[in-house]
Parts: C-alpha cells; structure tokens; sequence
C-alpha cells in the first residue's frame, strides 16, 4: 500500500471547511500529541512555556488560519504599552497610552464585526449604496480583545504589575483551551500561575475528565442532535410550522445553546486541569435562575462579569442614583448584545434583557425578600427562563422578520394545523389519521428525548457532580481510561455525519 504523501500533509494544514476544534477527528490527535510532550517537560518552566505557545499557536492556525498572525500582533502592542503605562511618571500620559490600546484592540474589532452592519444602515436609509465588504470576522477574536483590554485597563488601576517576560504574556493570550471561545480569562487570575510549580494530582485528573467527557457529551450528544434534527429546520422557515413546533423549537435552542457553549467551555476548564492551570467555570446551571439578575451570575459568567467590571462599573454603576442606575443597566447590556455581532437583532437581545434587569433591580429595591418562598421560587424559574427563552428568538434568527414569524406562530397560531396549507412535513404527519400530538411525538420522539434528558440534566444538584468526581479520584487509570473510551465510542455513534460548528465560533 502507497502513501499519498501530499494527502497526508494537507491533515496538518489549515481547512476552511472543517477548521479544528475540540469536537473534530484531528483534536484527539492534536491532544495525545501534546499531552505525549507536556509530560516530559511541564516542570521546566521556560521550556514549557515556549513549547506549549508554539502548539496554542498551531492549534489556532489549524482553527482559522493566517488570521494566527492577529494574535501575535495584539500581545505585542499590549505588552508594550502595559508596560509603558506601569512606567509612565504622570497620569496623563497613563490616561493617553490607555485611550491609545482601548482604540487600537476596539478598533480592529469593531472593523471586522461591526464595518458591514454600518454599510447595510447606510444602504437601507437610501443614504447612499456601498458594496458591503463581506469580511470573515476572526475566530476568536472578541475572547482575545477582552482579555487583552482587561489587562491594560488593570494595570492603568493598579490592580496588576506587567509581566516582565513576552513569552509569559503570549502564552496567557494564546492558551489553545479557552483561545477560541473563552472563558475569558483575566490576566491577574491567570499569569501567576504561569510560573508556578504544577503539581497535578488525582484530583485534577478526575475532575478535568469528569468536565472533558461532560462536556464532549453536551456538545456532541445534546446539542449537535437536537440542533440538526429540529432546532435547524424550524428557524430555517417557522412559516411552514405551527406555533406549538415554534415554541418547542424555542426550547430546543435553549438547551443547544447551553450545551453547545458550557460543553465547549467545560472542556477548556478540563484541558486546564490536566495541565495544572485553573481556570474559573463560565456556566452555573442558568436555567435553574428565579430572576434574570440569578441568570446573568450564572451564564456566560466570564462575560457578564467583565461587563460589569469594565463597563457598567465605570459608567457609575449603581452609585449615581436610581436613574442612571437603570440606564447603565440598559447601556451595559445593549453594548452587550452588541458584543456578539454586527446584528439589529443583538442589540434587542441585549436591550430585552437590560430592561429585565432594571425591572428586576426595582422589584427587589420596592419588595425586597431575603428567602423567597418554595413556591415563589420556582414560578420566579419559569418566568425567567421564559423571559431568556423570549430573548434567544431574537438571538437565534437572523432578521427581525422572521423573529416576528416565530413570535406570530407562537401566540396567534397555537395549533398543529398547518399554517396556510403551506407546511408540507405537517400535512403529511396529519394525513396519517392519528392524533397529530402523536404523531408529532412519534416522529421527534428521540428528538424530545434528549431535549427532555438535557433539562434533567441540567437541574440535577450540583453536589451530585463532586460525588461523580469523588468516584473518579478512586478509580485507577485503568479504569479511567475504559471510561474516556466508552464516552467517546458513544460520542461517535452519536455524531453528526455532518461537523457542527460551535454557536459561539462567530463571536
């Protein structure tokens, strides 16, 4: 048998159409491989920071290509001008050093995001026709951009010294776990750790499979099969559905996004372990929430506090009065919404939920309850997750048209019977005779299954994940390793013939 030396090489290259992540084929090849060097010299201190930034690097170009070079370009700026603001003598000068990296890191990140939704406002406002640029927005971009305005803007607070090493910055900015979808990590968290003696015990290893394999399984098993068998085909055209399908295609979204994301980011938190860096959790069972303020401490946790950290904190939080406090709520989030893409529809995301957040804020300042009751509690889960369920329609699809279809089937067209005669998958599902909520049960039956296990899942108290991991910690690598291969001999039966790109991969 002949090797194709030349098909062989093109695996190791960069594919616009199956970029690498934590869910394709090459990563457990990419993983072993690393793991396979990281033994031998993770108590070398230089070395392993030399070595692990060269494979974080490889890891991004496999993910997005030349785009690699963006990364090294942003830690050298932001090195430098860290280091000059920390130097600097007067307070002016710190101030335009920061203004100056705040443009910069904004600057290419509003170019990429947010220059074609400029383009298509002038357009739509007859204000004049320009050809939209079409431009691919960097992966992970936005996660790198905050992480490196964080640094600046703590080191112009004084809360952290600069490193002395570039080789410690970049590897802080490049770590391949949480490089192309978060968490966002801040610096101070993260840098001192870099130097330190690892010392990885049985602990950190069950833990970071326990996380690893959790969430390989949210993302592969979950999300990935409800996405593609339900979730994709209702917000392809909700014209064609009824609003019961709407609504249960709402809920399907709700559980894809979650999985999608809290799997990807617990598998970075995992990777993390094994390599005996600790990087705080981004995702806290959020639909368990009784308000949307709960929501928020709870979901996308990397974000939501540095938005308030280094946006609504410095707008005046809370400390200019009651007004402002509102309107810095509602900026806070808006800003947001925008945060995740040059889209109209991000910004009512955003601004739905910064209206909840003032509401919520004047409730508990009128009706303030230290403990709420039972049964106040779980009518406080239902709405707040209706509310964010609410929210993700306008999150989910493209246009404020068809936001508004899926709304309009929801309230106006509660039925199973086909909307306009126009819903073909339905008509056929209804010509069987039978029950047509049968019917629909029988033919998404594995679908609602999953959706159903995912919920179950998701409110199972947390305790019961540190006993699982309390497990781990005494079963021997033997052992463990009959179980990563179970998980994954599942996950494959599991997949998708077809890779599914994160959610989050756009941001």
């Amino acid at each position: 048998m002949t090797i194709d030396w030349e098909k062989l090489g093109q695996v190791f290259l960069y594919n616009e159409k199956d970029p690498l992540l934590f869910n394709s084929a090459f990563f457990l090849f990419f993983i072993l491989a690393f793991l396979a060097f990281y033994q031998f010299l993770y108590k070398k201190k230089l070395t392993r920071v030399l070595v692990f930034t060269l494979f974080s690097f490889y890891f991004f170009y496999k993910a997005c290509g030349w785009y690699v070079s963006f990364i090294l370009i942003a830690a050298i700026i932001d090195y430098n001008l860290s280091n000059w603001i920390y130097l600097a003598k007067s307070l002016n000068k710190k101030k335009l050093l920061l203004i100056f990296s705040i443009t910069i890191n904004l600057g290419l990140l509003a170019w990429f995001k947010y220059t074609d939704l400029f383009i298509h406002t002038i357009n739509d406002l007859a204000l004049g026709h320009i050809d939209p640029l079409k431009l691919v927005i960097p992966i992970g971009i936005s996660f790198y951009t905050f992480e490196n305005l964080s640094y600046t803007i703590d080191v112009y607070r004084g809360h952290f010294k600069p490193v002395n090493s570039f080789w410690d910055y970049l590897f802080f900015l490049s770590f391949f776990p949480k490089l192309v979808m978060g968490p966002i990590v801040r610096a101070a968290d993260f840098i001192p750790q870099i130097r330190q003696e690892i010392k990885i015990n049985g602990h950190h290893i069950a833990r970071g499979l326990f996380l690893i394999l959790g969430g390989l399984f949210k993302k592969v098993v979950i999300s990935d099969y409800i996405y593609v068998n339900f979730v994709e085909m209702i917000f392809d055209d909700p014209s064609r559905f009824s609003g019961l399908e709407c609504l249960l295609g709402v809920y399907g979204y709700a559980m894809v996004i979650y999985c999608d994301f809290s799997g990807y980011s617990d598998m970075a938190i995992g990777m993390a372990q094994w390599m005996g860096f600790t990087i705080n959790p981004n995702f806290e069972t959020p639909y368990q929430s009784s308000s949307i303020t709960e929501f928020w401490r709870r979901w996308h946790m990397s974000l939501s506090s540095w938005l308030r950290d280094y946006l609504y904190i410095p707008l005046g939080g809370n400390k200019k009065g009651k007004v402002r406090t509102y309107v810095n709520l509602m900026l806070t989030m808006l800003l947001g919404g925008l945060w995740h893409g040059a889209s109209w529809n991000f910004v009512v995301w955003g601004g739905i939920h910064g209206l909840g957040l003032a509401i919520d804020k004047l409730r508990m300042t009128l009706f303030p309850v230290s403990k709420p009751r039972l049964i106040l509690k779980v009518l406080g889960v239902i709405w707040t997750f209706h509310l964010v369920c609410l929210c993700w329609i306008f999150f989910k699809c493209e246009t404020f048209e068809d936001s508004g279809i899926v709304l309009r089937q929801i309230f106006t067209d509660f039925s199973l019977e086909s909307p306009e005669g126009n819903n073909p998958v339905l008509a056929e599902i209804l010509s069987l005779g039978s029950s047509p909520l049968g019917q629909l049960w029988n033919n998404y039956q594995s679908v609602f299954l999953i959706m159903l296990m995912g919920y179950v899942v998701h409110f199972i108290p947390k305790r019961l994940d540190d006993w699982i991991i309390e497990q781990l910690v005494k079963v021997p690598l033997s052992g463990k390793i009959a179980v990563a291969t179970l998980f994954i001999w599942i996950v494959i039966q599991s997949k998708q013939a077809e890779p599914v790109i994160p959610i989050y991969l756009r941001f």
